[in-house]
């Protein structure tokens, strides 16, 4: 049987959607079985209106909304989250905290875990992010799951770009208008690629 991967994350202005798809699109390329999902959103229709956000949520408008119960189904779950002052989101937090249940029994024991964020500027938390969404993961028994630097991506210093050994990560600008580059969506291609590798290789035993 292929292996199963969620890949649940929140996006507001399309940045982490765009990276999702390519940590999906690296899954499958290991013969993964993929689901993208979106955790549920917080803040009223009102306010997104006024942030700009709805025009560019409507371009994910389509990706089923994730719920808790289903990440027991997974054998790999892969989160992404923009920052906010160096920790996941409020809509992260927000899902992971109804995770209580599946906590008591144990349920993501075992499963393999992984993460990608977003930042507006180079220094804006992405490894504080990406390490303290690490916490969580622990907590539930999960095997995390990192970006060797035998993605070599990761070290460019001819460009700006995010990656880290922590997870694949991209740069928006302070006013959101930078998309995800072709080196960042290619480590979040790789982080997929591998996680779903590594649950592979966890499932045969």
């Amino acid at each position: 049987m292929a292996t199963k991967v969620q890949v649940v994350f929140y996006s507001m202005y399309g940045h982490i959607y765009h990276m999702a798809e390519a940590v999906a699109e690296g899954a499958r390329e290991a013969g993964a079985e993929v689901s993208v999902l979106q955790v549920p959103e917080l803040v009223p229709p009102e306010v997104l209106e006024k942030s700009g956000a709805t025009a560019s949520r409507a371009s994910f408008a389509h990706v089923p909304v994730a719920t808790v119960d289903k990440l027991v189904e997974a054998d790999a779950i892969i989160f992404g989250t923009p920052t906010r002052f160096g920790n996941m989101c409020a809509q992260m937090r927000n899902f992971l905290d109804q995770t209580g249940g599946l906590w008591a029994k144990g349920a993501l024991i075992g499963k393999v875990g992984s993460v990608f964020t977003s930042t507006a500027t180079q220094h804006g938390g992405q490894e504080t992010t990406l390490t303290s969404f690490h916490t969580t993961l622990l907590h539930h028994g999960l095997v995390i799951v990192g970006v060797p630097y035998s993605e070599a991506r990761q070290m460019t210093l001819a460009e700006i770009s995010g990656g880290s050994p922590y997870g694949a990560s991209t740069l928006t600008g302070g006013d959101g208008a930078r998309q995800p580059s072709e080196n960042e969506l290619a480590i979040a291609r790789f982080q997929g690629k591998h996680v779903a590798g590594i649950a592979a290789k966890l499932a045969q035993r």
